[in-house]
């Protein structure tokens, strides 16, 4: 097999807030070659890195607001969010819980500091991505996917473990069910561990150094907090642990086709963003207070 060379090592944006609960750095959309296209399925990702919020009475978040045509993941590493949703799902994920939300044909939801955790403060980090849903999907009905950390299968190495959110890992499938072919893992390496990893060529793949520092192909050395990715050659990658670390692996195959989007709505043409916010306006999304 050929080996998937680094096409880029992307470092964190300065960040910025979104609602006042989540500080993050966007790494998608960005420029090339961090763009919607390029990054196909995965249309963006924000990134909450490690930060302290202190006490507060009143939970920090965003409030509620609309999507439609694709899905929200949330991968909690530290603190804890509670969500509600116009279709009436609602819960708490805290470290090592993912929240998959598909909001398809559109869907209300605020999320915000669980309320114990906002009572205490603490460190903060969590991840959170988009993922495009394919145009003979966008509108089929919302649903919800409450992944907790015992729910998510896990791959034991030498050195550490990988957590299998979405896709496979050596023939261990994980816990997220999705519309397209997306592989969603969390490494966990003690220092020297070392993993490899096998996708099609023409996915996209990338990583997110969440924690620690690794090697990556033997040859780049990429710290924590930054983003990594491939060229769309070759199939095999190694990584390794220069200290204990954790890191965020994401491929997925290309949906081929147009990408209008305008805030929280993502389609595939203007008329369709047009009719989003008709029927957003029109009430057609439900109801959330």
């Amino acid at each position: 097999m050929k080996t998937k060379k680094i096409e880029a090592v992307v470092a964190p944006r300065d960040p910025h807030m979104v609602g006042d609960g989540f500080r993050v750095h966007n790494f998608i959309p960005s420029t090339y070659p961090l763009t919607r296209d390029r990054m196909s399925p995965f249309i963006m990702l924000d990134y909450n890195s490690k930060f302290y919020f202190p006490p507060t009475t009143e939970p920090r978040g965003v409030d509620v607001h609309p999507h439609r045509g694709f899905e929200t993941v949330t991968i909690a590493y530290k603190g804890s969010v509670a969500h509600h949703d116009s279709a009436g799902n609602s819960g708490i994920i805290k470290e090592g819980d993912v929240q998959w939300m598909t909001a398809a044909s559109g869907i209300l939801h605020k999320e915000y500091h669980e309320k114990e955790f906002s009572a205490k403060g603490g460190f903060f980090q969590m991840v959170q991505l988009w993922v495009n849903l394919p145009a003979k999907d966008k509108m089929s009905a919302p649903k919800y996917q409450e992944i907790t950390h015992e729910n998510i299968r896990k791959v034991e190495l030498e050195q550490g473990n990988i957590e299998v959110i979405a896709g496979n890992y050596k023939d261990v499938n994980g816990a997220a069910s999705t519309f397209t072919p997306v592989n969603l893992l969390n490494v966990n390496l003690k220092k020297d561990g070392k993993a490899d990893f096998n996708f099609p060529a023409k996915h996209n793949t990338a990583l997110l150094v969440i924690e620690g520092t690794i090697i990556v192909n033997n040859s780049r050395k990429v710290a924590a907090d930054h983003f990594v990715l491939f060229e769309n050659e070759g199939e095999d990658f190694q990584i390794e642990a220069v200290e204990d670390a954790k890191v965020l692996i994401l491929s997925g195959e290309p949906i081929n086709e147009p990408v209008v989007s305008h805030g929280p709505f993502v389609m595939n043409t203007k008329e369709e963003i047009n009719q989003a916010f008709e029927d957003f306006y029109t009430g057609k999304f439900g109801t959330l207070v």
